[in-house]
Protein backbone atom coordinates (compact mmCIF):
# COMPACT_ATOMS: atom_id res chain seq x y z
CA UNK A 1 0.00 0.00 0.00
CA UNK A 2 2.88 2.38 0.83
CA UNK A 3 4.66 1.44 -2.84
CA UNK A 4 0.97 2.07 -4.48
CA UNK A 5 0.97 5.63 -2.71
CA UNK A 6 4.07 6.40 -3.72
CA UNK A 7 3.38 5.44 -7.60
CA UNK A 8 0.03 7.57 -7.29
CA UNK A 9 1.93 10.65 -5.99
CA UNK A 10 4.35 10.41 -8.54
CA UNK A 11 1.27 10.56 -11.20
CA UNK A 12 -0.13 13.42 -9.91
CA UNK A 13 -2.41 12.33 -7.44
CA UNK A 14 -2.83 13.58 -4.14
CA UNK A 15 -2.08 10.76 -1.85
CA UNK A 16 -3.20 10.30 2.01
CA UNK A 17 -3.24 7.06 4.27
CA UNK A 18 -5.08 5.77 7.83
CA UNK A 19 -3.46 2.70 9.33
CA UNK A 20 -2.95 1.53 13.07
CA UNK A 21 0.71 1.50 12.72
CA UNK A 22 3.78 2.24 11.37
CA UNK A 23 7.39 0.74 11.23
CA UNK A 24 10.74 1.08 8.56
CA UNK A 25 11.33 0.60 5.92
CA UNK A 26 7.40 1.78 4.81
CA UNK A 27 7.15 4.42 7.72
CA UNK A 28 10.55 5.82 6.38
CA UNK A 29 9.53 6.20 2.83
CA UNK A 30 6.19 7.50 3.53
CA UNK A 31 7.94 10.02 5.29
CA UNK A 32 10.58 10.67 2.49
CA UNK A 33 7.59 11.23 0.20
CA UNK A 34 5.63 14.07 2.53
CA UNK A 35 2.65 11.37 2.32
CA UNK A 36 0.72 12.29 4.95
CA UNK A 37 -0.43 9.09 7.39
CA UNK A 38 -3.19 8.61 10.26
CA UNK A 39 -2.90 6.61 12.85
CA UNK A 40 -5.92 4.82 14.43
CA UNK A 41 -9.46 4.50 13.19
CA UNK A 42 -11.49 7.04 13.47
CA UNK A 43 -15.07 6.85 11.61
CA UNK A 44 -15.48 10.67 11.79
CA UNK A 45 -12.19 11.31 9.99
CA UNK A 46 -12.97 9.35 6.94
CA UNK A 47 -11.79 12.16 4.51
CA UNK A 48 -13.75 13.69 1.11
CA UNK A 49 -11.55 11.77 -1.55
CA UNK A 50 -12.49 10.93 -5.02
CA UNK A 51 -11.32 7.13 -4.30
CA UNK A 52 -10.57 4.89 -1.08
CA UNK A 53 -8.28 2.01 -1.44
CA UNK A 54 -8.69 -0.47 0.85
CA UNK A 55 -5.88 -3.04 1.59
CA UNK A 56 -6.09 -6.80 2.57
CA UNK A 57 -5.05 -6.31 5.96
CA UNK A 58 -7.99 -4.66 6.41
CA UNK A 59 -11.57 -6.52 7.57
CA UNK A 60 -15.24 -5.71 6.96
CA UNK A 61 -15.75 -4.98 10.66
CA UNK A 62 -13.64 -2.36 10.52
CA UNK A 63 -15.11 1.00 11.83
CA UNK A 64 -13.70 3.09 8.46
CA UNK A 65 -15.03 0.29 6.59
CA UNK A 66 -18.36 0.09 7.92
CA UNK A 67 -18.61 4.05 7.64
CA UNK A 68 -17.65 3.66 3.45
CA UNK A 69 -20.24 1.00 3.15
CA UNK A 70 -22.64 2.85 4.46
CA UNK A 71 -22.07 6.03 3.15
CA UNK A 72 -21.91 4.12 -0.35
CA UNK A 73 -18.72 5.79 -0.58
CA UNK A 74 -16.40 4.48 -4.41
CA UNK A 75 -13.72 2.05 -2.92
CA UNK A 76 -11.73 0.03 -4.67
CA UNK A 77 -8.47 -2.30 -3.86
CA UNK A 78 -4.57 -2.08 -3.78
CA UNK A 79 -5.00 -4.77 -7.22
CA UNK A 80 -7.65 -3.08 -8.89
CA UNK A 81 -6.17 0.65 -8.75
CA UNK A 82 -2.82 -0.30 -9.95
CA UNK A 83 -4.95 -1.84 -13.20
CA UNK A 84 -7.18 1.38 -13.13
CA UNK A 85 -4.30 4.34 -12.34
CA UNK A 86 -1.48 2.73 -13.69
CA UNK A 87 -2.10 0.08 -16.11
CA UNK A 88 -5.19 2.09 -17.82
CA UNK A 89 -2.66 4.10 -19.46
CA UNK A 90 -1.71 1.84 -22.05
CA UNK A 91 1.24 0.46 -20.11
CA UNK A 92 2.31 -3.24 -20.90
CA UNK A 93 2.69 -5.34 -17.92
CA UNK A 94 5.59 -7.89 -16.72
CA UNK A 95 4.22 -9.65 -13.77
CA UNK A 96 6.70 -12.07 -11.99
CA UNK A 97 4.40 -14.57 -9.55
CA UNK A 98 5.05 -17.80 -8.13
CA UNK A 99 6.00 -18.37 -4.57
CA UNK A 100 9.36 -17.81 -4.11
CA UNK A 101 11.87 -15.22 -6.07
CA UNK A 102 9.63 -12.99 -6.69
CA UNK A 103 10.65 -9.83 -5.17
CA UNK A 104 14.22 -10.80 -6.47
CA UNK A 105 13.32 -11.55 -10.13
CA UNK A 106 11.01 -8.34 -10.44
CA UNK A 107 13.62 -5.86 -8.66
CA UNK A 108 16.10 -7.56 -11.27
CA UNK A 109 13.93 -6.74 -14.07
CA UNK A 110 13.73 -3.00 -12.80
CA UNK A 111 16.72 -2.61 -13.07
CA UNK A 112 17.72 -4.43 -16.61
CA UNK A 113 14.63 -2.46 -18.62
CA UNK A 114 16.27 0.69 -16.29
CA UNK A 115 19.71 0.14 -18.11
CA UNK A 116 18.34 -0.98 -21.30
CA UNK A 117 17.14 2.75 -21.69
CA UNK A 118 13.13 1.57 -21.64
CA UNK A 119 12.16 3.77 -18.35
CA UNK A 120 10.23 1.07 -17.07
CA UNK A 121 7.60 1.51 -14.20
CA UNK A 122 7.85 -0.85 -11.63
CA UNK A 123 5.72 -1.71 -8.50
CA UNK A 124 8.07 -4.04 -6.23
CA UNK A 125 7.43 -5.89 -2.85
CA UNK A 126 11.14 -4.89 -1.80
CA UNK A 127 13.45 -1.90 -1.65
CA UNK A 128 15.26 -1.42 -4.43
CA UNK A 129 19.04 -0.43 -3.08
CA UNK A 130 20.01 1.86 -5.97
CA UNK A 131 17.08 4.01 -5.10
CA UNK A 132 15.56 3.33 -1.97
CA UNK A 133 12.51 2.80 -2.92
CA UNK A 134 9.97 0.01 -3.53
CA UNK A 135 9.14 1.77 -6.85
CA UNK A 136 9.77 3.30 -10.22
CA UNK A 137 7.81 6.19 -11.66
CA UNK A 138 9.14 5.72 -15.40
CA UNK A 139 7.43 7.43 -18.87
CA UNK A 140 8.11 4.08 -20.70
CA UNK A 141 6.02 1.46 -22.02
CA UNK A 142 6.82 -1.25 -19.87
CA UNK A 143 5.45 -1.82 -16.10
CA UNK A 144 7.20 -4.37 -13.83
CA UNK A 145 4.64 -5.74 -11.15
CA UNK A 146 5.40 -8.39 -8.59
CA UNK A 147 2.24 -10.57 -8.65
CA UNK A 148 1.14 -11.61 -5.32
CA UNK A 149 -1.32 -14.73 -5.03
CA UNK A 150 -2.16 -13.64 -1.64
CA UNK A 151 -5.70 -12.41 -1.44
CA UNK A 152 -6.83 -9.11 -3.15
CA UNK A 153 -9.59 -7.84 -0.47
CA UNK A 154 -12.09 -8.45 2.24
CA UNK A 155 -14.20 -8.12 -1.16
CA UNK A 156 -12.07 -10.05 -3.18
CA UNK A 157 -10.27 -13.45 -1.80
CA UNK A 158 -8.50 -13.90 -5.68
CA UNK A 159 -4.81 -13.48 -5.91
CA UNK A 160 -4.12 -9.68 -6.53
CA UNK A 161 -2.04 -10.54 -10.10
CA UNK A 162 -5.21 -11.46 -11.79
CA UNK A 163 -6.23 -7.88 -11.88
CA UNK A 164 -3.12 -7.12 -13.68
CA UNK A 165 -3.22 -7.83 -17.68
CA UNK A 166 0.35 -9.20 -18.04
CA UNK A 167 1.38 -9.49 -21.50
CA UNK A 168 4.17 -11.19 -20.16
CA UNK A 169 4.01 -14.03 -17.32
CA UNK A 170 6.82 -15.18 -15.17
CA UNK A 171 6.31 -17.94 -13.12
CA UNK A 172 8.77 -18.98 -10.80
CA UNK A 173 8.34 -22.54 -8.43
CA UNK A 174 4.81 -23.31 -7.68
CA UNK A 175 4.28 -24.86 -4.22
CA UNK A 176 2.04 -24.98 -1.58
CA UNK A 177 2.17 -21.58 0.56
CA UNK A 178 -0.75 -18.99 3.03
CA UNK A 179 -2.67 -22.00 4.62
CA UNK A 180 -4.89 -19.34 6.05
CA UNK A 181 -6.05 -19.15 2.24
CA UNK A 182 -5.63 -21.71 0.39
CA UNK A 183 -6.56 -25.38 1.77
CA UNK A 184 -4.61 -27.17 0.09
CA UNK A 185 -2.02 -27.13 -3.19
CA UNK A 186 -4.75 -27.72 -5.48
CA UNK A 187 -6.02 -24.85 -4.56
CA UNK A 188 -2.94 -23.09 -5.35
CA UNK A 189 -3.04 -24.38 -8.42
CA UNK A 190 -6.37 -23.22 -9.27
CA UNK A 191 -4.71 -19.73 -8.74
CA UNK A 192 -1.93 -19.62 -10.84
CA UNK A 193 -3.82 -21.90 -13.54
CA UNK A 194 -6.02 -18.31 -13.39
CA UNK A 195 -2.90 -16.34 -14.08
CA UNK A 196 -1.58 -18.30 -17.05
CA UNK A 197 -4.93 -18.71 -18.34
CA UNK A 198 -5.31 -15.16 -18.58
CA UNK A 199 -2.25 -14.22 -20.69
CA UNK A 200 -3.66 -13.32 -24.20
CA UNK A 201 -2.37 -15.97 -26.63
CA UNK A 202 -1.77 -13.70 -29.62
CA UNK A 203 0.29 -11.14 -28.32
CA UNK A 204 1.38 -12.63 -24.62
CA UNK A 205 4.23 -14.89 -23.02
CA UNK A 206 4.43 -17.12 -20.47
CA UNK A 207 7.89 -17.29 -19.11
CA UNK A 208 8.26 -20.35 -16.70
CA UNK A 209 10.47 -22.29 -14.62
CA UNK A 210 10.19 -25.74 -16.18
CA UNK A 211 12.34 -27.80 -13.51
CA UNK A 212 9.35 -27.39 -10.84
CA UNK A 213 6.66 -29.64 -11.22
CA UNK A 214 4.50 -27.09 -9.77
CA UNK A 215 5.21 -24.93 -12.14
CA UNK A 216 4.48 -27.28 -14.88
CA UNK A 217 0.91 -28.19 -13.41
CA UNK A 218 0.15 -24.17 -12.93
CA UNK A 219 0.40 -23.84 -16.78
CA UNK A 220 -2.09 -26.59 -17.87
CA UNK A 221 -4.71 -24.24 -19.13
CA UNK A 222 -2.31 -21.41 -20.89
CA UNK A 223 -3.02 -20.39 -24.02
CA UNK A 224 0.45 -18.12 -24.58
CA UNK A 225 3.03 -19.40 -25.86
CA UNK A 226 5.41 -20.59 -22.86
CA UNK A 227 9.21 -19.59 -22.40
CA UNK A 228 10.72 -22.42 -21.01
CA UNK A 229 13.22 -21.52 -18.87
CA UNK A 230 15.30 -24.14 -16.76
CA UNK A 231 18.69 -27.10 -16.55
CA UNK A 232 16.70 -29.36 -18.54
CA UNK A 233 17.72 -29.92 -22.40
CA UNK A 234 14.00 -29.69 -23.75
CA UNK A 235 14.23 -25.67 -22.04
CA UNK A 236 14.42 -22.35 -24.56
CA UNK A 237 16.81 -21.14 -22.32
CA UNK A 238 18.79 -23.50 -20.47
CA UNK A 239 21.06 -23.43 -17.28
CA UNK A 240 24.20 -25.34 -17.92
CA UNK A 241 25.47 -24.65 -14.00
CA UNK A 242 27.41 -21.95 -11.58
CA UNK A 243 30.21 -21.27 -9.29
CA UNK A 244 30.70 -18.50 -6.67
CA UNK A 245 33.87 -16.60 -8.11
CA UNK A 246 35.00 -15.54 -4.20
CA UNK A 247 37.41 -12.51 -5.74
CA UNK A 248 34.46 -11.15 -8.16
CA UNK A 249 31.82 -11.64 -5.36
CA UNK A 250 29.63 -12.93 -8.58
CA UNK A 251 27.94 -15.90 -9.14
CA UNK A 252 29.25 -17.18 -12.67
CA UNK A 253 26.84 -19.26 -14.88
CA UNK A 254 26.31 -20.90 -18.79
CA UNK A 255 23.60 -19.83 -20.20
CA UNK A 256 22.16 -21.72 -23.94
CA UNK A 257 20.04 -19.71 -25.66
CA UNK A 258 19.25 -19.77 -29.39
CA UNK A 259 22.35 -22.08 -30.16
CA UNK A 260 25.16 -20.60 -28.18
CA UNK A 261 26.26 -20.38 -24.69
CA UNK A 262 26.30 -17.22 -23.04
CA UNK A 263 28.23 -16.11 -19.77
CA UNK A 264 26.47 -14.68 -16.88
CA UNK A 265 27.66 -13.20 -14.02
CA UNK A 266 25.29 -11.65 -10.91
CA UNK A 267 25.81 -10.21 -7.44
CA UNK A 268 23.59 -12.40 -6.83
CA UNK A 269 24.55 -15.79 -5.03
CA UNK A 270 22.85 -19.68 -4.68
CA UNK A 271 21.62 -22.20 -7.59
CA UNK A 272 17.99 -20.70 -6.70
CA UNK A 273 19.29 -16.97 -7.79
CA UNK A 274 20.89 -18.24 -10.75
CA UNK A 275 17.20 -19.28 -12.14
CA UNK A 276 15.93 -16.01 -10.84
CA UNK A 277 18.59 -14.23 -12.83
CA UNK A 278 17.96 -16.42 -15.91
CA UNK A 279 13.58 -15.59 -15.74
CA UNK A 280 14.90 -12.49 -15.82
CA UNK A 281 16.92 -13.03 -18.73
CA UNK A 282 14.37 -14.22 -20.61
CA UNK A 283 11.98 -11.68 -19.80
CA UNK A 284 13.91 -9.48 -21.36
CA UNK A 285 14.74 -11.49 -24.57
CA UNK A 286 10.67 -11.97 -24.88
CA UNK A 287 10.19 -8.74 -24.45
CA UNK A 288 12.63 -7.94 -27.37
CA UNK A 289 15.74 -6.34 -25.11
CA UNK A 290 19.19 -7.10 -26.73
CA UNK A 291 21.36 -9.98 -24.99
CA UNK A 292 24.28 -8.17 -24.77
CA UNK A 293 22.65 -5.64 -22.86
CA UNK A 294 20.84 -8.13 -20.60
CA UNK A 295 23.66 -9.44 -19.03
CA UNK A 296 26.23 -5.99 -18.87
CA UNK A 297 23.02 -5.19 -16.60
CA UNK A 298 23.35 -8.51 -14.40
CA UNK A 299 26.87 -7.91 -13.77
CA UNK A 300 25.92 -4.48 -12.42
CA UNK A 301 22.51 -5.23 -10.35
CA UNK A 302 22.64 -3.75 -7.06
CA UNK A 303 20.60 -5.57 -5.03
CA UNK A 304 17.38 -5.57 -3.37
CA UNK A 305 16.88 -4.95 0.87
CA UNK A 306 16.28 -7.91 2.84
CA UNK A 307 17.30 -10.64 0.28
CA UNK A 308 20.91 -12.15 1.57
CA UNK A 309 21.45 -8.23 2.47
CA UNK A 310 24.55 -7.75 4.76
CA UNK A 311 23.87 -5.84 7.24
CA UNK A 312 26.89 -5.30 8.86
CA UNK A 313 30.10 -6.80 11.07
CA UNK A 314 30.97 -6.44 14.52
CA UNK A 315 33.06 -8.37 17.08
CA UNK A 316 34.31 -10.47 13.97
CA UNK A 317 30.52 -11.52 13.63
CA UNK A 318 28.97 -10.71 10.26
CA UNK A 319 25.25 -10.26 10.21
CA UNK A 320 23.09 -11.12 6.83
CA UNK A 321 19.14 -10.68 7.06
CA UNK A 322 16.56 -12.57 4.36
CA UNK A 323 13.09 -12.13 3.94
CA UNK A 324 12.84 -16.68 3.78
CA UNK A 325 10.20 -18.02 5.46
CA UNK A 326 8.75 -20.63 4.11
CA UNK A 327 10.57 -23.69 4.44
CA UNK A 328 12.03 -24.08 0.38
CA UNK A 329 12.92 -20.30 0.69
CA UNK A 330 15.12 -21.53 3.99
CA UNK A 331 16.74 -23.97 2.63
CA UNK A 332 17.79 -22.43 -0.16
CA UNK A 333 18.85 -19.46 1.37
CA UNK A 334 21.15 -21.49 4.10
CA UNK A 335 22.73 -23.18 0.79
CA UNK A 336 23.46 -20.13 -0.75
CA UNK A 337 25.29 -18.50 2.66
CA UNK A 338 27.13 -21.41 2.69
CA UNK A 339 28.46 -21.28 -0.43
CA UNK A 340 29.01 -17.68 -0.17
CA UNK A 341 30.66 -17.51 2.92
CA UNK A 342 32.26 -21.01 3.06
CA UNK A 343 34.96 -20.62 6.27
CA UNK A 344 32.31 -19.16 8.17
CA UNK A 345 30.42 -21.42 10.91
CA UNK A 346 26.55 -20.23 9.80
CA UNK A 347 24.14 -19.28 13.08
CA UNK A 348 20.89 -18.65 11.70
CA UNK A 349 17.91 -16.95 13.64
CA UNK A 350 14.46 -18.18 12.53
CA UNK A 351 11.42 -16.42 13.14
CA UNK A 352 8.66 -18.48 11.56
CA UNK A 353 5.94 -15.24 10.56
CA UNK A 354 3.76 -16.37 8.96
CA UNK A 355 0.55 -18.55 9.56
CA UNK A 356 2.03 -21.16 7.02
CA UNK A 357 5.14 -21.23 9.03
CA UNK A 358 3.38 -21.71 12.33
CA UNK A 359 1.90 -25.11 11.14
CA UNK A 360 3.29 -28.34 12.30
CA UNK A 361 2.57 -30.04 9.01
CA UNK A 362 5.69 -27.96 8.19
CA UNK A 363 8.03 -29.19 10.89
CA UNK A 364 9.93 -31.78 8.49
CA UNK A 365 10.53 -29.37 5.84
CA UNK A 366 11.85 -26.67 8.33
CA UNK A 367 13.92 -29.80 9.65
CA UNK A 368 15.30 -30.69 5.96
CA UNK A 369 16.19 -26.32 5.98
CA UNK A 370 17.90 -26.02 9.29
CA UNK A 371 20.18 -28.74 9.53
CA UNK A 372 22.23 -26.70 6.68
CA UNK A 373 23.19 -24.80 9.66
CA UNK A 374 26.05 -25.40 12.54
CA UNK A 375 23.67 -23.54 15.37
CA UNK A 376 19.80 -22.86 14.89
CA UNK A 377 17.78 -20.16 16.81
CA UNK A 378 13.88 -20.53 16.14
CA UNK A 379 11.71 -18.10 17.94
CA UNK A 380 8.11 -18.63 18.99
CA UNK A 381 5.90 -18.70 16.06
CA UNK A 382 4.77 -15.16 15.25
CA UNK A 383 0.83 -16.35 14.66
CA UNK A 384 0.71 -19.14 17.94
CA UNK A 385 -2.39 -17.08 18.84
CA UNK A 386 -4.19 -17.66 15.78
CA UNK A 387 -3.21 -21.63 15.13
CA UNK A 388 -4.84 -24.30 16.85
CA UNK A 389 -1.98 -25.69 19.73
CA UNK A 390 -1.95 -29.18 18.01
CA UNK A 391 -1.41 -27.83 14.38
CA UNK A 392 1.63 -25.62 15.35
CA UNK A 393 5.03 -25.90 14.93
CA UNK A 394 6.20 -28.06 17.49
CA UNK A 395 9.75 -26.55 18.17
CA UNK A 396 10.34 -28.86 21.11
CA UNK A 397 10.55 -31.95 19.37
CA UNK A 398 12.59 -29.88 15.97
CA UNK A 399 15.19 -28.92 18.84
CA UNK A 400 15.15 -32.68 19.53
CA UNK A 401 15.84 -33.68 16.42
CA UNK A 402 18.43 -31.21 15.70
CA UNK A 403 19.99 -32.28 18.42
CA UNK A 404 20.18 -36.40 16.94
CA UNK A 405 21.77 -34.70 14.06
CA UNK A 406 24.51 -32.94 16.29
CA UNK A 407 23.04 -29.61 15.76
CA UNK A 408 22.77 -27.04 18.69
CA UNK A 409 19.64 -24.96 19.58
CA UNK A 410 17.86 -22.41 20.92
CA UNK A 411 13.71 -22.18 21.24
CA UNK A 412 12.89 -19.27 23.30
CA UNK A 413 9.63 -19.08 25.39
CA UNK A 414 7.18 -16.66 24.68
CA UNK A 415 7.79 -13.03 25.71
CA UNK A 416 11.74 -14.29 25.97
CA UNK A 417 14.21 -11.97 24.17
CA UNK A 418 15.51 -14.12 21.78
CA UNK A 419 19.11 -12.09 21.67
CA UNK A 420 19.38 -12.48 25.22
CA UNK A 421 19.74 -16.33 24.56
CA UNK A 422 22.14 -15.71 21.31
CA UNK A 423 24.42 -13.48 22.19
CA UNK A 424 26.52 -15.48 24.19
CA UNK A 425 26.65 -18.09 21.37
CA UNK A 426 27.66 -15.88 18.95
CA UNK A 427 31.68 -15.99 18.41
CA UNK A 428 34.02 -14.14 16.15
CA UNK A 429 34.01 -15.85 12.51
CA UNK A 430 30.56 -16.54 12.87
CA UNK A 431 27.78 -15.59 9.80
CA UNK A 432 25.00 -15.22 11.34
CA UNK A 433 21.79 -15.41 9.08
CA UNK A 434 18.50 -14.09 10.53
CA UNK A 435 15.52 -15.01 8.19
CA UNK A 436 12.22 -13.56 8.81
CA UNK A 437 8.98 -12.24 6.81
CA UNK A 438 8.27 -9.42 9.26
CA UNK A 439 10.70 -6.94 11.95
CA UNK A 440 11.87 -9.96 14.53
CA UNK A 441 11.89 -7.25 17.24
CA UNK A 442 14.38 -5.49 15.40
CA UNK A 443 16.79 -7.92 16.14
CA UNK A 444 19.30 -6.79 13.50
CA UNK A 445 20.49 -3.95 14.79
CA UNK A 446 19.64 -4.51 18.43
CA UNK A 447 22.51 -7.59 17.63
CA UNK A 448 24.89 -5.64 16.19
CA UNK A 449 24.82 -2.59 18.79
CA UNK A 450 25.36 -5.29 21.17
CA UNK A 451 27.95 -6.89 19.29
CA UNK A 452 29.64 -3.21 18.61
CA UNK A 453 29.46 -2.85 22.85
CA UNK A 454 31.46 -6.28 22.84
CA UNK A 455 33.60 -4.69 20.20
CA UNK A 456 34.31 -1.58 23.06
CA UNK A 457 34.85 -3.64 26.08
CA UNK A 458 37.58 -6.08 24.63
CA UNK A 459 39.17 -2.81 23.47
Amino acid sequence: MATLAGLLQAEGHAVQGVDVDLYPPMSTLLEELEIPVRIGWNPAEVPAVDRIIIGNAIGITNPEVRKILDDRRPFLSQAEAVAAYLLAKGRRAIVVAGTHGKTTTSSLLSWIFSRAGTDPTAFVGGLLKWNRRSFLSGEGEWMILEGDEYNTAFFDRGPKFLHYRPEIFLLGPVEFDHADLYPDFDAVLTAFRAGTAQVPPRHGNIVALWDHEGTRAATRDARAPIFKVGRGGDCDLCIRGESWDEDARLMRSRIHWDGRDWDMATPLSGAFNTENAAMALAAGLVAGLGIESLLEAHESFPGVARRMDVRGEAAGVLLVDDFAHHPTALGVTLEAARQRWSSRRLVVAFEPRSLTAARRDFGPAYLEALQKADFVLVAPPYHSGRVEAERLLDRALLKKQLADLGISSLMPEPGEDPLELLLPKLQAGDLLLICSSGSFGNIHERTLEALRAREGESA
